[in-house]
Protein backbone atom coordinates (compact mmCIF):
# COMPACT_ATOMS: atom_id res chain seq x y z
CA UNK A 1 0.00 0.00 0.00
CA UNK A 2 2.86 2.39 0.83
CA UNK A 3 4.64 1.95 -2.49
CA UNK A 4 1.39 2.31 -4.44
CA UNK A 5 0.42 5.77 -3.16
CA UNK A 6 4.03 6.96 -3.26
CA UNK A 7 4.45 5.85 -6.87
CA UNK A 8 1.14 7.43 -7.91
CA UNK A 9 2.08 10.71 -6.20
CA UNK A 10 5.48 10.86 -7.88
CA UNK A 11 3.87 10.21 -11.27
CA UNK A 12 1.31 12.94 -10.59
CA UNK A 13 4.00 15.42 -9.54
CA UNK A 14 6.10 14.71 -12.64
CA UNK A 15 3.18 15.05 -15.05
CA UNK A 16 1.88 18.16 -13.29
CA UNK A 17 5.28 19.84 -13.64
CA UNK A 18 5.11 19.33 -17.40
CA UNK A 19 1.47 20.37 -17.53
CA UNK A 20 2.35 23.66 -15.84
CA UNK A 21 5.20 24.19 -18.28
CA UNK A 22 2.92 23.67 -21.26
CA UNK A 23 0.28 25.90 -19.65
CA UNK A 24 2.86 28.66 -19.36
CA UNK A 25 3.60 28.35 -23.08
CA UNK A 26 -0.08 28.30 -24.00
CA UNK A 27 -0.82 31.36 -21.86
CA UNK A 28 1.33 33.49 -24.19
CA UNK A 29 -1.29 33.27 -26.96
CA UNK A 30 -4.47 32.01 -25.24
CA UNK A 31 -6.29 33.82 -22.42
CA UNK A 32 -6.60 32.45 -18.91
CA UNK A 33 -10.01 30.84 -19.58
CA UNK A 34 -8.73 28.95 -22.59
CA UNK A 35 -5.67 27.75 -20.70
CA UNK A 36 -8.00 26.51 -17.95
CA UNK A 37 -10.22 24.64 -20.42
CA UNK A 38 -7.12 23.10 -22.00
CA UNK A 39 -6.65 21.11 -18.79
CA UNK A 40 -9.95 19.29 -19.26
CA UNK A 41 -11.07 19.29 -22.87
CA UNK A 42 -9.13 16.21 -24.06
CA UNK A 43 -8.93 14.75 -20.56
CA UNK A 44 -12.62 13.81 -20.52
CA UNK A 45 -12.48 11.19 -23.32
CA UNK A 46 -9.26 9.83 -21.79
CA UNK A 47 -10.98 9.51 -18.41
CA UNK A 48 -13.97 7.70 -19.94
CA UNK A 49 -11.67 5.24 -21.72
CA UNK A 50 -9.74 4.73 -18.48
CA UNK A 51 -12.93 3.81 -16.55
CA UNK A 52 -13.94 1.36 -19.29
CA UNK A 53 -10.49 -0.28 -19.32
CA UNK A 54 -10.37 -0.44 -15.52
CA UNK A 55 -13.73 -2.25 -15.28
CA UNK A 56 -12.73 -4.52 -18.17
CA UNK A 57 -9.46 -5.54 -16.50
CA UNK A 58 -10.73 -5.47 -12.89
CA UNK A 59 -14.47 -6.24 -12.91
CA UNK A 60 -16.42 -5.20 -9.82
CA UNK A 61 -19.77 -6.83 -9.06
CA UNK A 62 -21.05 -3.92 -6.98
CA UNK A 63 -23.72 -1.41 -7.91
CA UNK A 64 -22.16 2.05 -7.71
CA UNK A 65 -24.30 4.49 -5.71
CA UNK A 66 -23.72 8.19 -6.27
CA UNK A 67 -25.13 10.07 -3.28
CA UNK A 68 -26.28 13.68 -3.31
CA UNK A 69 -23.32 14.53 -1.08
CA UNK A 70 -21.00 12.98 -3.68
CA UNK A 71 -22.29 15.37 -6.36
CA UNK A 72 -22.00 18.35 -4.01
CA UNK A 73 -18.33 17.48 -3.45
CA UNK A 74 -17.81 17.09 -7.21
CA UNK A 75 -19.34 20.46 -8.10
CA UNK A 76 -17.57 22.35 -5.31
CA UNK A 77 -14.26 20.62 -6.04
CA UNK A 78 -14.55 21.25 -9.77
CA UNK A 79 -15.28 24.95 -9.26
CA UNK A 80 -12.44 25.28 -6.76
CA UNK A 81 -9.98 23.72 -9.22
CA UNK A 82 -11.07 26.11 -11.97
CA UNK A 83 -10.47 29.08 -9.65
CA UNK A 84 -7.08 27.65 -8.63
CA UNK A 85 -6.03 27.23 -12.27
CA UNK A 86 -7.11 30.76 -13.23
CA UNK A 87 -5.07 32.17 -10.33
CA UNK A 88 -2.03 30.05 -11.21
CA UNK A 89 -2.05 31.30 -14.80
CA UNK A 90 -2.18 34.84 -13.41
CA UNK A 91 0.92 33.98 -11.36
CA UNK A 92 2.78 32.97 -14.51
CA UNK A 93 2.19 36.46 -15.86
CA UNK A 94 3.66 38.13 -12.74
CA UNK A 95 6.69 35.99 -11.88
CA UNK A 96 8.88 33.43 -13.61
CA UNK A 97 7.75 29.83 -14.01
CA UNK A 98 9.44 28.34 -10.93
CA UNK A 99 8.24 31.08 -8.57
CA UNK A 100 4.65 30.73 -9.78
CA UNK A 101 4.66 27.02 -9.05
CA UNK A 102 6.42 27.58 -5.73
CA UNK A 103 3.75 29.96 -4.48
CA UNK A 104 0.92 27.67 -5.58
CA UNK A 105 2.56 24.78 -3.71
CA UNK A 106 1.54 26.40 -0.43
CA UNK A 107 -1.33 23.96 -1.08
CA UNK A 108 0.21 21.25 1.13
CA UNK A 109 0.39 23.19 4.39
CA UNK A 110 -2.98 24.87 3.72
CA UNK A 111 -4.54 21.45 3.10
CA UNK A 112 -3.17 20.21 6.42
CA UNK A 113 -4.65 23.17 8.30
CA UNK A 114 -8.06 22.93 6.60
CA UNK A 115 -8.19 19.14 7.06
CA UNK A 116 -7.47 19.35 10.79
CA UNK A 117 -9.78 22.31 11.49
CA UNK A 118 -12.79 21.37 9.35
CA UNK A 119 -12.52 17.62 8.67
CA UNK A 120 -11.10 16.44 11.99
CA UNK A 121 -8.21 14.81 10.15
CA UNK A 122 -5.25 13.74 12.28
CA UNK A 123 -1.54 13.82 11.43
CA UNK A 124 1.37 12.33 13.33
CA UNK A 125 4.10 14.56 14.80
CA UNK A 126 6.53 13.39 12.10
CA UNK A 127 3.99 14.21 9.39
CA UNK A 128 3.49 17.73 10.80
CA UNK A 129 7.26 18.24 10.82
CA UNK A 130 7.37 17.19 7.17
CA UNK A 131 4.51 19.54 6.26
CA UNK A 132 6.20 22.43 8.12
CA UNK A 133 9.55 21.83 6.40
CA UNK A 134 7.74 21.73 3.09
CA UNK A 135 6.21 25.11 3.91
CA UNK A 136 9.66 26.58 4.59
CA UNK A 137 10.86 25.13 1.28
CA UNK A 138 7.99 26.83 -0.55
CA UNK A 139 8.90 30.14 1.12
CA UNK A 140 12.54 29.86 0.01
CA UNK A 141 11.57 28.87 -3.51
CA UNK A 142 9.14 31.78 -3.79
CA UNK A 143 11.58 34.60 -2.94
CA UNK A 144 12.79 35.13 -6.48
CA UNK A 145 16.21 35.29 -8.12
CA UNK A 146 17.65 37.97 -5.86
CA UNK A 147 15.44 37.43 -2.83
CA UNK A 148 13.34 40.45 -3.76
CA UNK A 149 10.18 41.14 -1.81
CA UNK A 150 7.03 39.83 -3.40
CA UNK A 151 4.26 42.27 -4.22
CA UNK A 152 1.08 41.93 -2.19
CA UNK A 153 -0.88 41.04 -5.32
CA UNK A 154 1.51 38.20 -6.19
CA UNK A 155 1.44 36.92 -2.61
CA UNK A 156 -2.34 36.89 -2.37
CA UNK A 157 -2.81 35.34 -5.81
CA UNK A 158 -0.31 32.62 -4.88
CA UNK A 159 -1.96 31.87 -1.53
CA UNK A 160 -5.39 31.98 -3.17
CA UNK A 161 -4.27 29.46 -5.77
CA UNK A 162 -2.75 27.20 -3.12
CA UNK A 163 -5.85 27.36 -0.93
CA UNK A 164 -8.15 26.64 -3.88
CA UNK A 165 -6.04 23.63 -4.89
CA UNK A 166 -6.07 22.45 -1.25
CA UNK A 167 -9.87 22.68 -1.05
CA UNK A 168 -10.13 20.82 -4.37
CA UNK A 169 -7.95 17.98 -3.08
CA UNK A 170 -9.87 17.67 0.18
CA UNK A 171 -13.24 17.62 -1.61
CA UNK A 172 -11.95 15.05 -4.10
CA UNK A 173 -10.97 12.77 -1.22
CA UNK A 174 -14.35 13.27 0.47
CA UNK A 175 -16.14 12.41 -2.81
CA UNK A 176 -13.99 9.29 -3.11
CA UNK A 177 -14.90 8.21 0.41
CA UNK A 178 -18.59 8.43 -0.54
CA UNK A 179 -17.94 5.51 -2.93
CA UNK A 180 -16.56 3.29 -0.15
CA UNK A 181 -18.23 0.19 -1.64
CA UNK A 182 -15.68 0.26 -4.47
CA UNK A 183 -11.92 -0.47 -4.58
CA UNK A 184 -9.76 2.65 -4.36
CA UNK A 185 -8.82 2.67 -8.08
CA UNK A 186 -12.46 2.49 -9.15
CA UNK A 187 -13.43 5.22 -6.69
CA UNK A 188 -10.71 7.51 -8.01
CA UNK A 189 -11.70 6.77 -11.61
CA UNK A 190 -15.34 7.76 -11.08
CA UNK A 191 -14.34 10.94 -9.25
CA UNK A 192 -11.95 11.78 -12.10
CA UNK A 193 -14.64 11.35 -14.78
CA UNK A 194 -17.19 13.30 -12.73
CA UNK A 195 -14.93 16.27 -11.99
CA UNK A 196 -13.50 16.55 -15.52
CA UNK A 197 -16.95 16.09 -17.06
CA UNK A 198 -18.46 18.87 -14.95
CA UNK A 199 -15.55 21.21 -15.67
CA UNK A 200 -15.64 20.54 -19.42
CA UNK A 201 -19.37 21.23 -19.73
CA UNK A 202 -19.16 24.38 -17.61
CA UNK A 203 -16.14 25.87 -19.41
CA UNK A 204 -17.40 24.98 -22.91
CA UNK A 205 -20.77 26.59 -22.20
CA UNK A 206 -19.14 29.74 -20.87
CA UNK A 207 -16.62 30.09 -23.70
CA UNK A 208 -19.13 29.08 -26.37
CA UNK A 209 -21.58 31.76 -25.25
CA UNK A 210 -19.27 34.65 -24.38
CA UNK A 211 -15.69 34.01 -25.50
CA UNK A 212 -15.73 32.17 -28.82
CA UNK A 213 -12.50 33.84 -29.88
CA UNK A 214 -10.80 31.89 -27.08
CA UNK A 215 -11.94 28.60 -28.61
CA UNK A 216 -10.54 29.74 -31.95
CA UNK A 217 -7.21 30.57 -30.31
CA UNK A 218 -7.12 27.12 -28.68
CA UNK A 219 -7.79 25.48 -32.04
CA UNK A 220 -4.85 27.39 -33.52
CA UNK A 221 -2.62 25.92 -30.76
CA UNK A 222 -4.18 22.45 -30.91
CA UNK A 223 -0.94 20.53 -30.37
CA UNK A 224 -0.04 22.48 -27.24
CA UNK A 225 -3.62 22.24 -25.96
CA UNK A 226 -3.45 18.46 -26.37
CA UNK A 227 -0.18 18.31 -24.41
CA UNK A 228 -1.75 20.27 -21.55
CA UNK A 229 -4.78 17.96 -21.49
CA UNK A 230 -2.82 14.71 -21.57
CA UNK A 231 -0.40 15.81 -18.83
CA UNK A 232 -3.29 17.13 -16.74
CA UNK A 233 -5.21 13.86 -17.10
CA UNK A 234 -2.20 11.80 -16.03
CA UNK A 235 -1.52 14.14 -13.09
CA UNK A 236 -5.14 14.06 -11.92
CA UNK A 237 -5.23 10.28 -12.26
CA UNK A 238 -2.20 10.01 -9.99
CA UNK A 239 -3.45 12.59 -7.45
CA UNK A 240 -6.99 11.21 -7.23
CA UNK A 241 -5.80 7.61 -6.87
CA UNK A 242 -3.20 8.49 -4.24
CA UNK A 243 -5.69 10.57 -2.26
CA UNK A 244 -8.12 7.65 -2.24
CA UNK A 245 -5.47 5.73 -0.32
CA UNK A 246 -3.78 8.35 1.86
CA UNK A 247 -4.68 11.65 3.57
CA UNK A 248 -4.43 14.80 1.45
CA UNK A 249 -1.76 16.66 3.51
CA UNK A 250 0.56 13.63 3.33
CA UNK A 251 0.06 13.16 -0.42
CA UNK A 252 0.46 16.86 -1.18
CA UNK A 253 3.58 17.22 0.97
CA UNK A 254 5.24 14.36 -0.90
CA UNK A 255 3.86 15.95 -4.06
CA UNK A 256 6.01 19.01 -3.40
CA UNK A 257 8.73 17.02 -5.15
CA UNK A 258 7.00 18.55 -8.17
CA UNK A 259 8.98 21.70 -7.37
CA UNK A 260 12.19 19.79 -8.09
CA UNK A 261 10.83 18.77 -11.49
CA UNK A 262 9.56 22.32 -12.10
CA UNK A 263 12.92 23.89 -11.32
CA UNK A 264 14.68 21.46 -13.65
CA UNK A 265 12.19 22.38 -16.37
CA UNK A 266 12.70 26.06 -15.53
CA UNK A 267 16.47 25.71 -16.00
CA UNK A 268 16.65 23.38 -19.01
CA UNK A 269 13.37 24.17 -20.80
CA UNK A 270 12.87 27.89 -20.12
CA UNK A 271 16.60 28.67 -19.59
CA UNK A 272 15.95 30.46 -16.29
CA UNK A 273 18.63 30.67 -13.60
CA UNK A 274 18.28 29.46 -10.00
CA UNK A 275 19.00 31.57 -6.93
CA UNK A 276 20.98 30.24 -3.95
CA UNK A 277 17.76 30.04 -1.94
CA UNK A 278 16.41 27.65 -4.58
CA UNK A 279 19.13 25.12 -3.75
CA UNK A 280 18.23 25.18 -0.04
CA UNK A 281 14.57 24.93 -0.97
CA UNK A 282 15.24 21.83 -3.05
CA UNK A 283 17.04 20.14 -0.14
CA UNK A 284 14.13 20.91 2.20
CA UNK A 285 11.58 19.58 -0.30
CA UNK A 286 13.43 16.25 -0.41
CA UNK A 287 13.66 16.12 3.41
CA UNK A 288 9.94 16.88 3.74
CA UNK A 289 9.13 14.16 1.21
CA UNK A 290 11.11 11.54 3.14
CA UNK A 291 9.50 12.54 6.44
CA UNK A 292 5.93 12.11 5.20
CA UNK A 293 6.79 8.79 3.55
CA UNK A 294 8.01 7.43 6.88
CA UNK A 295 5.41 9.20 9.05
Amino acid sequence: MLSAWVGLTLMAAFMQAWRNAFQKQLSSTVDVYGVTLARFIFGLPLAVVYVWCLYHMRPVNVVTEFTNLYWIYIVMGGLSQIVATVLMVQLFKQKNYAIGVGLAKSEAILAAIVAVVFLQDALSILAWVGVAIGGVAVFLLSKGKRGEALSWSTLWIGLGSGLSFAITSLLVREASLELNQLPYLHRAAWVLVSVIGFQCVLMLLYLGLWRRHTLVAMWQRLGLTLKVSVCSFMASLGWFSAMSMQSVPIVKTLGQIEIVFSLLISVFFFKEKLAKADHWGLVLVVIAAWLVIWA
